[in-house]
């Protein structure tokens, strides 16, 4: 075999390297033996990964400041990590969307399980948003954003150095343009027959949350001739997706008043601003607010941001979960819906759920549990990385 051009790095003798040969994507430090000579090897440089015995298992990406200190990139190791590698990467990950969606807005790369680690990309027509949130990524940063260009047509490529992992990587958090000019304006993404307005120099993460699209559609078929809360409403993701499917009325409750406005932007743009409200404040005070006035909805969907982010704020995190269920089930018509959803992985689906199954029994409320939603397929699960299924989303008839 032709030596490799890279540096070698190797797995401790009781090390799992059969986990790594059936696809396990990380390798903790812990796992490798770290001598001087890997601790220089410089963060987001690419090695070859050896088991105990000195067999090649893999190409990695190493960081010997980060936890997870070798991700896997490619199982076959006469391979070079160069432009042509990214765009077969990127091709095939091309391949599943156009699959799947007529309109060129989706996440195109989800991380490991797209084969690109620490990556996330979505897509907005002509224009591509980066989180590099790896540092092999942004050590090659110039490279993936000329492939992108070269496999999808995009004339604009955006990084976003919004992601929590950044910081741990000791990466940058500075947002540029890689690629063309930076949008003027919020653009209009149709999803599920209602416009979302993405700020995809100045919004959360990428500007828009692709994952939730199925659950959205969901609940709009839930919707038809309803009154539809919509509470961590961010830019309108389930009240105008419930428009679009003819509720009566929607009201959105979020904490950014940016998002409000992005959200009346696109029901304008949709023709359903006259059936829509919007209602700045913190969520739980707002729910605390509408149980005084007597408020009833037919349809109340909560999609918080990650009460629990980490293993650490689990248990602080599904009592916040278990005190949405028990303020919003109140405010749910006899006979109507309530959706509540979750984006921590630290919480999985048995946990989140036990949380809001409590808080409605604790609203004095019976339940039928009638779907559970997960990410679209643009947001693919690697089947040996429980973080990539992070989204859950209960709907429960009250």
């Amino acid at each position: 075999m032709t030596p490799s051009p890279y540096p070698v790095i190797r797995l401790k003798p009781k090390a799992q390297a059969r986990a790594i040969r059936h696809g396990a994507p990380w390798v903790y430090d812990n796992e490798l033996v770290t001598d001087r000579r890997t601790k220089k090897i410089a963060p987001g440089s690419i090695a070859l990964l050896e088991d105990a015995e000195r067999n090649p298992l893999a190409l990695v990406a190493v960081n010997p400041n980060s936890r997870i200190m070798c991700r896997v990139l490619e199982r076959d190791c006469g391979k070079v990590i160069d432009g042509d590698w990214l765009r077969d990467r990127l091709a095939h990950a091309l391949a599943l969307r156009e699959r799947l969606y007529e309109a060129p807005f989706y996440r195109l790369v989800h991380a490991e399980a797209d084969g690109l680690p620490g990556v996330v990309i979505d897509r907005f027509g002509d224009t591509a948003v980066i989180q590099p949130n790896a540092a092999w990524a942004e050590r090659l940063l110039d490279p993936m954003a000329e492939a992108l260009v070269q496999v999808t047509g995009v004339n604009t490529v955006l990084k976003n150095a919004a992601g929590r992992a950044r910081g741990l990587e000791g990466l940058d958090a500075e947002n540029t343009v890689l690629v063309g000019q930076a949008p003027g304006a919020p653009l209009a993404v149709p999803m599920n027959g209602a416009i979302y307005m993405a700020d995809l120099m100045g919004g959360q993460k990428t500007g828009l949350f692709f994952d939730q699209r199925p659950n959205h559609a969901f609940a709009a078929r839930l919707s038809e001739g309803a009154r539809v809360l919509d509470v961590f409403s961010h830019v309108g993701g389930f009240s105008l997706a419930a428009l679009a499917g003819g509720a009566e009325h929607a009201l959105a409750v979020d904490g950014s008043a940016a998002a409000l406005d992005l959200a009346m932007q696109g029901a304008r743009e949709a023709g359903v601003e006259a059936r829509f409200a919007t209602r700045k404040g913190d969520a739980f005070e707002v729910l605390g607010q509408l149980a005084e006035e007597g408020a009833q909805f037919d349809v109340v969907i909560c999609d918080p941001p990650a009460f629990a982010p980490s293993k650490k704020a689990l248990e602080a995190g599904l009592r916040a979960y278990e005190r949405v269920a028990r303020m919003a089930a109140p405010l749910v018509a006899e006979g109507g819906y309530l959706g509540l959803c979750s984006c921590s992985h630290a919480a999985d689906l048995a946990r989140f759920r036990g949380a809001s199954v409590r808080g409605i029994g604790r609203a004095g409320r019976d339940a039928q549990l009638i779907h559970t939603g997960f990410a679209g397929p643009d947001h693919p699960l690697h089947p040996q990385l429980a973080e990539s299924g992070y989204l859950k989303a209960l709907f429960f008839r009250l």
